[in-house]
């Protein structure tokens, strides 16, 4: 094997070593992270569901309301179908209050998980 072959080798082979080292360092700062951050997997479980179901069932809580106001008010909104204004207006309503109360379970959901957080006396972020 002639010495260009020989160094045009070892030059690869330690390209790939400093890219394994790369890729392992950043594997352990990845693992540093995980284990240093004070959310489990329950905590951030909590934070995705629960303002998730919140507002799904404030939203069908909502529509529900909307029908029986405009049921109640003589005006059948089944068998005649919804003027385009009407329709708006509970769209625009609909999706405020489920804005409203998606923000409002979130900050509830962190605030529980801060405060179980202070009462095993983990840091919260």
């Amino acid at each position: 094997m002639s010495d260009e072959t020989y160094t045009a080798s070892e030059s690869t082979a330690d390209r790939a070593v400093e890219a394994l080292h790369r890729i392992d360092g950043k594997v352990a700062e990845l693992r540093k992270q995980r284990l240093e951050d004070p959310d489990s997997a329950t905590d951030k479980l909590a934070m995705a569901v629960i303002p998730t179901v919140t507002s799904m069932i404030a939203g069908k809580l909502f529509q529900l309301a909307w029908d029986k106001a405009w049921k109640r008010h003589g005006r059948n909104t089944e068998g005649t179908g919804k003027s385009l204004a009407m329709t708006l207006a509970f769209t625009a309503a609909s999706a405020a209050f489920g804005a409203a109360v998606s923000m409002l379970s979130e900050r509830g959901s962190q605030a529980m998980i801060d405060r179980r957080h202070r009462r095993s006396g983990k840091r919260s972020h």
